[in-house]
């Protein structure tokens, strides 16, 4: 019979698990709440959140998956406890023309100006679309591992990831037609 892992290895195991991954909780926090701030807020409820619940962590999905889900879950309250924001909406993503800009997109994103407006943007999703956005173009994880953060099907955050995207590259064109 297996002996119980020790309180101090415990403890050993869940600060190599937050240090392995505490930037990128930052860095999905900072994106879905826009705010530097929020973000170290958020982050930081997470880890005393997840320090909370570790006992209970029974590793039926990854460590990874349960902090990318308990970050996300924080950076969502912070962004709930704001006054609304005006969301880009989905009657914008059914206007259907979007200008084919791929050519200059290399150029243009070398341009700080272009990635503060590409950020500004990214806030303006409404928040499961930034979410799923974030999750898999900028943190870059599978449909798969962002479906079990998410608890959604691959399906749905394909769907949503999309949406997003296309809401993103409107709003992105508007900008360089208006400059």
């Amino acid at each position: 019979m297996a002996t119980p892992p020790s309180p101090e290895n415990e403890r050993q195991a869940f600060e190599a698990l937050i240090a392995g991954y505490a930037d990128r909780l930052y860095s999905v926090a900072l994106r879905i709440t826009g705010s530097p701030e929020d973000a170290e807020d958020a982050v930081q409820d997470a880890v005393l959140s997840a320090f909370q619940h570790w006992a209970r962590f029974r590793g039926q999905a990854l460590g990874s998956t349960w902090l990318y889900r308990i970050t996300v879950n924080a950076a969502l309250q912070r962004v709930r406890r704001r006054h609304p924001a005006d969301y880009l909406t989905e009657t914008d993503f059914q206007r259907g023309w979007v200008a084919d800009w791929t050519e200059d997109l290399a150029r243009l994103t070398e341009q700080a100006e272009l990635y503060a407006v590409l950020e500004r943007g990214i806030t303006l999703l409404s928040e499961d679309l930034r979410v799923t956005l974030v999750l898999r173009d900028v943190e870059g994880l599978s449909s798969a591992e962002s479906a079990a953060i998410l608890e959604l099907t691959e399906a749905a955050v394909k769907s949503r990831l999309h949406r997003a995207r296309v809401l993103l590259r409107k709003y992105i064109s508007d900008y360089l037609e208006n400059r």
